[in-house]
């Protein structure tokens, strides 16, 4: 006989399906957005019966992270070297009514000469760098620029101590020789330009000026290097035969192999830039390093004038003792000069510590030769014994 189940049990058991039917619908939902932008998962529980997280999680989540704007900390230690650096770049200094001069004439290159030497003289108070330059200048275009005509009004104007010429970077053109134009290169335009360096060079001497010529250095274009190569052996040639000399500075300006370089040692051989883009003119450390090669020439010809800690004394800088009055001239004592190889230098005649000679009693055979020039006799039976038997 069969028994139906109880009305309660049934009930129980549709609850618990419609309990497993209501959570399998939940497991099927899209996951809520909150709960996606939050990146977090709800739990079984949470689903069911709603169950929050801690309000200090809550919080941790939804509450943006307070950030507060770096301040950026100067770096003390950057400060002071940069203080130290301008402190260690030398002060200019006034320069002396009687300083020296030194004239500097050319094209743009001598003009970045002039400026390279301006910077090396700068402490000196007794040398001051002339730079009369015209920067489109050359040997070849004297109906643009005569340098024959303008050199020595610059001469009697300026009054040099010596002369630096450094030119010929334009001259690549054509040449007007007796009223024909001669093309760059050939035989009468090389004949002319060296005539004309020659008289340049000759307007110097006749002065009895000191001149340093200076030579071109390398250049981006191959063409433009070989053509420097070039004025820089006529140079040389011409300048030595009028008493002049030519600075050579080609090896400052190459690699090892012998080719262009924009970049390369300064005068303190650091790696800097020392030609522009346009691989001709020169950077400032370019220049400088220019000058340096002309620099030991010129304080060569100056002597201790160019001398930083040379300075010029006159009756406002003189030392207090060299300006006494009568009374305090009186009271110093003078003595006259000494010999320092005088035997009466310390006051005696003999050496410290020097003791007289002790008394012989017995001449030694060796006095009586050197003295008396006696000598004894030898004994009876030696080979020496020439006595009669």
């Amino acid at each position: 006989m069969k028994t139906r189940p109880s009305s309660s049990t049934g009930l129980m058991q549709r609850s618990l399906a419609a309990l497993l039917a209501l959570l399998f619908c939940f497991s099927c939902l899209p996951p809520p957005a909150y709960a996606q932008d939050r990146g977090e998962r709800k739990t079984l529980l949470q689903l069911l019966f709603g169950k929050k997280p801690k309000k200090a999680a809550v919080e941790e989540i939804i509450t943006p992270r307070q950030t507060r704007p770096r301040t950026r900390k100067r770096n003390p230690a950057a400060n002071t070297t940069a203080t130290a650096a301008s402190q260690d770049q030398p002060q200019p200094v006034t320069k002396a009514e009687n300083a020296r001069k030194i004239l500097v004439i050319g094209d743009f290159l001598a003009n970045s000469l002039g400026d390279g030497l301006t910077a090396a003289f700068e402490t000196s108070p007794n040398v001051v760098v002339e730079n009369r330059n015209s920067v489109a200048s050359g040997l070849v275009r004297e109906d643009h620029y005569d340098w024959q005509a303008q050199l020595p009004t610059f001469i009697d104007e300026i009054k040099p101590a010596m002369v630096v010429i450094m030119i010929g970077a334009n001259d690549r053109q054509q040449m007007a020789i007796n009223g024909t134009r001669e093309k760059f290169r050939t035989e009468a335009w090389l004949k002319e330009y060296e005539v004309r360096a020659a008289k340049l060079a000759a307007a110097v001497r006749s002065r009895n000026l000191p001149l340093l010529w200076v030579g071109l250095p390398a250049f981006q274009s191959p063409s433009m290097t070989a053509d420097a190569l070039q004025f820089n052996g006529m140079f040389r040639t011409q300048v030595e035969r009028a008493g002049g000399e030519f600075i050579d500075v080609w090896d400052g300006f190459v690699d090892e192999n012998g080719k262009f370089v924009i970049t390369g040692s300064d005068v303190n051989g650091q790696q800097v830039r020392l030609r522009n883009s346009d691989g001709m003119n020169l950077t400032r450390a370019g220049r400088r390093k220019l000058a340096f090669y002309v620099e030991k020439s010129a304080k060569r010809l100056l002597g201790d004038t160019a001398s930083p800690e040379l300075v010029r004394l006159d009756a406002s800088n003189l030392p207090e003792l060299l300006d006494l009055p009568p009374a305090e001239n009186n009271r110093i004592v003078r003595t006259p000069p000494i010999s320092l190889i005088d035997p009466e230098l310390d006051g005696g005649k003999e050496l410290l510590g020097a003791r007289a000679m002790p008394v012989m009693l017995d001449q030694s055979a060796r006095r009586l030769l050197i003295e008396k020039g006696e000598m004894e006799a030898a004994p009876a039976g030696r080979i020496d014994d020439y006595r009669m038997k």
